[in-house]
């Protein structure tokens, strides 16, 4: 059953971060009327707020989508879990809380495709808007913000060897990741406040609630937009058992990630011609790039056994090891439940001929299977590596017309010569700084994938064997010009008025680390842009309507 339509002025898809943010910055004006719709239900599930529920939360449908990819070549034929947050906050209730902006490089590199005004110089002043920095206000950070940076609450002592034994292998030590160059090894600093996760939804949407002109609807899955004189001009959600019409004065912005954006345009008839004939959707507009230039940081999780230390496998095994971490949470928000999935980042070269950092380490005083799975039995840590600038692109198209048909998502990962390379280059640097000094008291195994594996192409099947994602899909309404391009520099559809897109798929490219602030900053940016162009239409609107006064004849 279909209610009456509803008119807003803006209607915002998904409340992840850039959703988030946006229903916060576009209320502020108290005479534009905003809905933001999220298909997941409210943040109030306990595992959202303590850091270690991500491993409650991932793969869990109150929270996640639950997405999965095609069986991956490339992956040896396997399919990988591919999570995205499906409750208030997105992404940012269920990842990794890390706080990484990448590297200025990815943002001056966006603006040399022709994307005016996203250069790091640029963008730099817009993280800071956001930002809420333990450190407080200076050149790199802002503290006005609400997106709240806090250094861990913890330490291990392996992963301070770690550390060293990467500066022994030529990976300086650095205090700050997210200063324009991230090469160097760290603590990473986290979104929490006090030991207690700092989503997306307590940082700008919360606070705000109140306020008479914003509306946020839970539990309501967007099938398709409807147009009108070739702009959009409505949204259809189902709410409940009830398909409601909820319309836009103004303009509709998506922000449903890079998965849900370009299925929500491709079941609008916006995307490739062949894919929305052979489904039956008919092309309203023809946008080839529509869910295509997917990419994404593939991990390779290698694990090494170790002796002599003090890791999570232990603690977690015991029934006094479990009690002393729940007491030392409840007592002070401390301990390994306030734990971010990786607590030590490294950026480093996969060799010579690389001009900036292009791998991340996420190092972990843990070790177990997969997500989901039972810690090992046995005292390990799990150096995790990622291709920062994969060249292998993907896909994610509709399966159906069907709001709730799953997407088909193709990464392609490892399909491009250079990241099978560099692949095998991670691997061979994570075994040099396996061995080096300040880590042999410790007398590392390497568990995962094996040290007998030397070759190249032994290197190669490794990575294919154990890779998986690290959950940044990005790129797949890609911001730019020419024909595979899906919106402009303010992040307008190609030939849809009233249509945006924002969120993590509009990167040209991914940027050098995790995606989420990257992502805040997008969605702070946009507000700008929107608030400015919805200006400039009232001056507009106001200076026609002084012209026709000067042109209506005097009435005696």
């Amino acid at each position: 059953m279909q209610t009456d339509s509803v008119l807003y002025d803006y209607v915002i898809v998904g409340a992840g971060p850039a959703g988030c943010l946006l229903a916060n910055r576009l209320s502020r004006n108290p005479a534009h009327r905003v809905l933001l719709l999220e298909a997941g239900g409210q943040d109030n599930y306990a595992w959202i707020h303590v850091p270690v529920g991500y491993l409650y939360c991932i793969g869990n449908p109150r929270t996640d989508w639950c997405f999965k990819t095609e069986a991956e070549p490339g992956l040896s034929g396997r399919a990988l879990s591919y999570p995205r947050g499906k409750v208030l906050g997105g992404c940012s209730s269920i990842n990794g809380m890390i706080y990484m902006r990448g590297q200025a490089r990815d943002y001056d590199g966006w603006a040399a495709e022709g994307n005016k005004g996203w250069s790091w110089q640029e963008v730099l002043p817009i993280f800071k808007r956001s930002e809420s920095h333990f450190g407080g206000d200076a050149d790199m950070h802002g503290a006005q913000g609400e997106w709240r940076v806090e250094q861990q609450r913890l330490s291990w002592t392996l992963l301070d060897a770690f550390r060293e034994a990467a500066a022994q292998t030529g990976i300086t030590s650095i205090a700050d990741f997210n200063g324009g160059d991230n090469e160097g090894c760290s603590y990473f600093q986290v979104n929490q406040r006090r030991g207690v996760r700092w989503n997306a939804s307590k940082a700008f949407l919360r606070p705000v609630l109140q306020r008479p002109n914003l509306s946020v609807m839970t539990n309501a899955e967007v099938s398709r937009l409807e147009f009108e004189n070739g702009r959009a001009s409505a949204v259809l959600a189902k709410v409940g058992d009830q398909l409601q019409k909820l319309r836009a004065r103004r303009e509709i912005i998506l922000c449903c990630g890079s998965i849900g954006s370009p299925m929500v345009l491709q079941r609008s008839g916006i995307g490739p011609r062949a894919l929305l004939e052979r489904l039956g959707i008919g092309v309203r507009h023809e946008l080839p790039g529509v869910g295509g230039n997917l990419q994404d940081h593939l991990q390779l999780r290698l694990i090494y056994k170790v002796s002599n230390g003090h890791t999570l496998n232990q603690m977690a095994g015991s029934l006094w090891g479990k009690m002393h971490m729940g007491l030392r949470y409840a007592f002070n928000r401390s301990g390994p439940l306030a734990m971010a999935p990786s607590q030590l980042g490294a950026f480093a070269r996969s060799g010579p001929e690389q001009t900036s950092a292009n791998l991340q380490y996420h190092v972990q005083p843990l070790s177990l299977e997969r997500f989901g799975e039972p810690l090992h039995g046995f005292p390990a840590f799990t150096a995790s590596v990622c291709d920062l600038r994969p060249q292998s692109r993907g896909t994610v198209q509709i399966r159906s017309p069907l709001a709730d048909a799953v997407p088909v998502i193709r990464p392609n990962y490892l399909s491009h010569e250079t990241d099978l390379k560099v692949a095998a280059d991670a691997i061979r640097l994570t075994c040099r700084i396996a061995a080096a000094p300040a880590l042999a008291s410790y007398h590392p195994v390497e568990y995962l994938p094996g040290a007998t594996l030397q070759t190249e192409e032994a290197l190669r099947q490794a990575a294919s064997l154990i890779g998986t994602t690290i959950f940044h899909p990005v790129g797949t309404c890609r911001m730019g010009q020419g024909p595979d391009a899906v919106v402009d520099e303010r992040l307008r559809v190609h030939g849809v008025a009233g249509l945006r897109v924002v969120d993590a798929s509009i990167m040209p490219t991914i940027t050098s680390g995790n995606t989420c602030s990257p992502t805040v900053m997008i969605a702070e940016k946009a507000a700008q842009m929107i608030i400015e162009d919805a200006v400039a239409s009232e001056a507009r609107s106001h200076k026609s309507r002084h012209a026709e006064e000067a042109r209506a004849p005097l009435s005696l």
